[in-house]
């Protein structure tokens, strides 16, 4: 049993299992307001389908990201004891994890409903599509922001079936179960993610250079990204903001709204120590604290309504 933990760890670690925690509470969060109706929860065959999805996907992407960069990997210093560069983890193991756990997402999405599983296949590109990037963009924090996004606009059409954005309820318009909700939710996780990746790209800004790969911190030099980091955290919250307006939320989600406020503001405040150990102290604990805040506040507002008053 001890030897069995020790390896589900090696390969938890291989695709950093637990920075699931980023994307996953905005997709149940989206999840629980899509399903505002049944007190935000959809059932537990289709929340347990969203979750082996939702890690499915991460998975995939993962492992996909590290068969693309095990040479980058091997030679950077920050990196080289990767369990793919060390051979801990062989080539053959790494592929058979990445194409099985595409097929898991293949699979959740079919029993989901039909307009996932038709999906599934452009979401399993963009996932992947990212790893490349660095490679002849600038822009890679974006597309590492899009394939995040995906996770609450996939979690809304798990509930939903369908993007209605004008839903008619009585003859008026309900526009807290509008499907802006989940467009808005995936446009702040985007910008979310273009703030911290740029925060975290910081660590390899010399090897990347050195080695020809692209990114804002490269291409601005790292006071400039900075700046561009903190523009997309403010643009961030207040998308949230927007996201907690048109879905009427007040109380507790304007008490979340600060807590993910001072997160932020910490977090770049870690960030200009340039220190690795405060980079990654900014980069997983405080981001992981703030997902994890927005999914409770959400769920709060949603189950418990006496939080919400009229917006």
């Amino acid at each position: 049993m001890f030897g069995f933990l020790l390896h589900l760890r090696k390969w938890a670690g291989f695709v950093r299992f637990s920075h699931t925690l980023f994307a996953l509470p905005f997709a149940l969060a989206s999840m629980a307001v899509a399903a505002r109706e049944q007190r935000g929860w959809p059932g537990w065959r289709t929340f347990l389908l969203i979750l082996a999805a939702m890690v499915c996907a991460r998975t995939c992407a993962m492992a996909f990201n590290r068969i693309a960069d095990r040479k980058l990997d091997a030679a950077n210093p920050r990196t080289a004891a990767r369990a793919l560069p060390t051979g801990q983890i062989s080539l053959v193991g790494a592929w058979t994890l990445c194409l099985l756990s595409g097929a898991g997402l293949a699979a959740a999405s079919y029993f989901i409903n039909a307009l996932c599983f038709y999906l599934s296949p452009v979401a399993l590109m963009v996932v992947c599509f990212y790893s490349l990037t660095k490679r002849f963009t600038d822009f890679t924090h974006v597309f590492l922001g899009v394939a995040l996004a995906l996770a609450p606009v996939g979690a809304w059409l798990a509930v939903k079936g369908n993007f209605e954005f004008f839903p008619v309820r009585a003859g008026v318009i309900v526009r807290e179960s509008s499907a802006w909700l989940p467009l808005l939710l995936g446009a702040a996780v985007v910008l979310w993610l273009i703030g911290f990746d740029i925060i975290y790209s910081i660590q390899d800004y010399e090897f990347d250079r050195a080695h020809g790969l692209h990114s804002l911190v490269v291409r601005w030099g790292v006071d400039n990204a900075l700046r561009a980091s903190f523009l997309a955290h403010l643009c961030m919250v207040t998308l949230l903001a927007v996201f907690g307006w048109l879905a009427r939320f007040r109380v507790a989600y304007l008490a979340g709204m600060g807590i993910i406020l001072v997160c932020l503001v910490l977090e770049h405040w870690l960030a200009r120590k340039r220190s690795l150990k405060w980079i990654n102290v900014a980069f997983f604990r405080l981001n992981a604290l703030i997902s994890i805040v927005f999914l409770v506040v959400t769920v709060a507002e949603v189950v418990f309504p006496a939080f919400r008053l009229v917006w």
